[in-house]
């Protein structure tokens, strides 16, 4: 698969990311009170994210024919 996250796209992820892993901790950790499935499923969204924006490629964005990479 061709990188395909790049720009404004590859910034959002970066920081929607770094706040999602934030916000996991910081349940986890009793500072915010909600569930600990929550703070799963914003662990998983996180890593998968992050992931996206280090490798700049993405799935959903390959099967939707979007590319925001800029070579």
């Amino acid at each position: 698969m061709e990188k395909n996250v790049g720009g404004l796209d590859l910034r959002m992820r970066v920081a929607s990311g770094a706040l999602a892993g934030l916000m996991s901790l910081v349940i986890l950790a009793d500072y915010l009170q909600a569930d600990e499935l929550f703070a799963l499923v914003l662990g998983v969204l996180s890593i998968m994210l992050l992931g996206n924006a280090y490798s700049q490629k993405c799935p959903v964005c390959h099967a939707l024919g979007h590319n925001s990479y800029e070579k």
